[in-house]
């Protein structure tokens, strides 16, 4: 799928238009032809493992690092070739680049001063900026006096400070522990959200993306799989990369029947699919997708298990359930309340069901993993 079908339904003008980008280093291909819309005031997350790409697309657009062909245009505007100092933006790198021998007002102050604006307007915007972030008493500290969230505050208002057009975070929160993620990460989207501010960041962290972003653009290898909604991206993979690294999923490979339905071993899902009959297929189910409570053994998609295995993740069980036969297993999330209610144990005999219109089927081939 590309980003131009993952936005088919898009009304409004793009306020950045990626156009055919590459990105060689070497005989390395970083990027391969990528097509991207992004519109105004959306907040949109590159999501994706190490070295996809995410980061050098980043600095393309930045023009940190020039593409190899292809056109980037931002409002209307050419920015294609132009140097970082020309082009509309500001940006939050993962180390928070701060200066170490200025203060916070000084750090925030530092694109405006080096405009060499009124004193007074600068003043008043540090004022408006560290209100904003939260950090009005600690406008005369250094960034070694203040916490791993100040000083991501700080680079915040200071890539706020000019009032860009558009706001370039390359993994802000990576550098924070997972507390102090959660809350930033609502600082920051509220934060968007108020200025309406184009924003793109770069992320690892599917949970990142998938509570920020209005758009997120899953990348693999140089190219992108899939452009959408986190509901989207979630719910509807396109492909069984996307599948397999948004959330947890089992994969059973399987082969289509003549009937439309699936068979995984000795179990026929039904599962809407068009592929033709004996074809090999890989059958993908979300752990939280497999419900027991109320099953009987005659509905559809209801099946008989062995609980396998079960571990204890906090929120929620994680319980492996092993198919008639071993043929296949697969896991499922099951709330605490559940487990207790139903009393399930190791070896415990029950009956699952998993919906069709849950499930998602994809051509493939058993021999691979």
């Amino acid at each position: 799928m590309t980003a131009a079908e993952g936005q088919k339904g898009a009304t409004r003008a793009p306020y950045l238009s990626i156009r055919g980008l590459t990105k060689l280093f070497g005989k390395f291909t970083a990027l391969r032809d990528l097509s991207l819309d992004v519109h105004e005031g959306d907040f949109v997350c590159f999501l994706g493992p190490s070295g996809c790409g995410k980061t050098t697309l980043l600095r393309a657009i930045a023009g940190l690092d020039i593409q190899t062909a292809g056109t980037v245009v931002q409002a209307g505007r050419d920015i294609s070739a132009l140097p970082p100092a020309e082009r509309d933006f500001g940006i939050v790198f993962q180390s928070y680049a701060l200066f170490p021998n200025l203060t916070v007002r000084k750090n925030v102050a530092y694109g405006l001063d080096s405009r060499r604006g009124n004193r007074a307007e600068t003043a008043r915007r540090v004022n408006e900026l560290l209100n904003l972030v939260g950090l009005t008493d600690h406008d005369n500290k250094y960034p070694a006096q203040l916490s791993g969230g100040q000083q991501q505050r700080v680079a915040l208002a200071r890539a706020l400070a000019t009032s860009p057009g558009m706001l370039l975070l390359d993994e802000p929160l990576s550098a924070l522990d997972a507390k102090v993620r959660v809350h930033l990460r609502r600082e920051i989207k509220a934060l968007q959200e108020k200025l309406g501010v184009t924003t793109i960041m770069v992320t690892h962290d599917q949970e990142e993306a998938l509570t920020m972003a209005d758009q997120i653009v899953v990348m693999n290898q140089g190219v992108i799989e899939q452009v959408g909604t986190p509901e989207d991206i979630y719910g509807h993979p396109a492909t069984p990369f996307i599948a397999d690294f948004v959330g947890s999923m089992n994969f059973l490979e399987g082969v289509s029947a003549e009937d439309g339905s699936v068979r995984v071993g000795p179990v026929a899902f039904a599962a809407g699919g068009m592929l033709p009959p004996g074809a090999a297929v890989r059958v993908c189910i979300r752990p939280e997708d497999v419900t027991v409570r109320g099953v009987s053994a005659g509905e559809t998609n209801a099946f008989a298990v062995r609980v396998g295995a079960i571990e204890f993740l906090g929120s929620f069980w994680r319980v492996t359930l092993k198919s008639e036969g071993d043929s296949f297993e697969l896991k499922a999330d099951f709330s605490t309340n559940l487990v207790r209610d139903l009393d399930l144990r190791v070896g415990a005999r029950i009956v699952v069901a998993v919906p069709p219109e849950r499930i998602l089927v994809f051509a493939g081939d058993r021999t691979k993993p």
